[in-house]
């Protein structure tokens, strides 16, 4: 009894085209569905809480894609005649060619690695980068892609990650002391006015907050100064609508309903603590809440 056994080499010239092609397609599809298997994981709120393996994602998406490309092109020269020995042994050639050519291509490569490996900073986290500030989409082989407060997304070459600001928080706080008037009645309509114009404000620059801004409990100082502070959590380098539009409106508004209220009575500032506090990236936090004072908690949640 005879065993027929299929060779490619029996097929035709137009048969290995055809057969090539669907190679190419089906290659071609595998590394869509990669990316969207790995898109689909790091949006999975169970997994969130990884992100080191969130991080390795990108990584570990570039080289599946890659390798199934270069075995996908070796396949279809060797159904050509180029040995798959031949086809290797160039691509070592021209890989080494491309790194003394390319040596922009290596530093990024190595950087990126050393970015992830040295745990610098990860998916998910606020930092400044060559004078770009966003959250940490992606670290790649080549580009470490931001998105930033107007929802674009900038690519970094890693070879330029030379300074790195990273925001443990994700956000700052910038605050706004309103001093209220003496009698109880005037207090509550100047409250009444804040509440109005800081909720209008976060409508009209949306892209300046990270969240709803926050307007804490009256205070009383020594002095008998009563006031209101308004918390605004925002990203950073974005105080500047704070600093004029909200301010003069506020300022507006109060004197409108008191001829004497002055300038003064409104100040601006960023976070200030009277004993300063560790500030732990938000990736480390779960894990070392354990260890914190309930003082420390407390800031953190804050």
């Amino acid at each position: 009894m005879t065993t027929n056994i299929f060779s490619f080499s029996e097929l035709g010239t137009t048969e290995r085209i055809a057969f090539v092609i669907a190679v190419a397609v089906v290659s071609h599809l595998a590394v869509r569905a990669i990316r969207y298997l790995a898109h689909r994981l790091s949006s999975i709120e169970a997994l969130s809480r990884w992100v080191k393996l969130r991080t390795l994602a990108g990584l570990i998406t570039s080289v599946l894609i890659f390798t199934l490309y270069f075995a996908a092109i070796g396949f279809a020269l060797n159904e050509f005649g180029v040995s798959l020995t031949a086809y290797l042994a160039s691509a070592s050639i021209l890989g080494l060619a491309i790194g003394f050519g390319s040596q922009g291509l290596v530093q990024d490569v190595v950087t990126g690695l050393t970015v992830i490996f040295s745990d610098l900073f990860q998916v998910g986290d606020l930092v400044e980068i060559s004078g770009q500030t966003g959250t940490v989409q992606n670290i790649g082989m080549r580009f470490t892609v931001l998105l930033n407060p107007l929802g674009a997304r900038i690519s970094i070459p890693n070879r330029s990650l030379a300074s790195v600001i990273i925001y443990p928080r994700g956000y700052l706080r910038y605050f706004a002391d309103i001093t209220l008037a003496q009698d109880r009645e005037s207090a509550a309509k100047m409250l009444d006015k804040i509440k109005l114009v800081t909720e209008s404000f976060a409508q009209q620059f949306p892209a300046v907050l990270r969240d709803k801004p926050i307007i804490e409990p009256t205070v009383k100082t020594a002095t008998g100064r009563t006031f209101v502070r308004v918390q605004f959590r925002i990203w950073p380098g974005r105080s500047q609508p704070i600093e004029n539009a909200y301010r003069q409106e506020i300022l507006k508004t109060m004197k409108a309903l008191d001829t004497k209220y002055e300038d003064w009575m409104i100040s601006l500032n960023s976070e200030v603590n009277e004993t300063p506090a560790v500030i732990r990236p938000r990736r480390q936090t779960v894990s070392s809440n354990k260890d914190s004072s309930p003082e420390d908690l407390a800031n953190d949640m804050k």
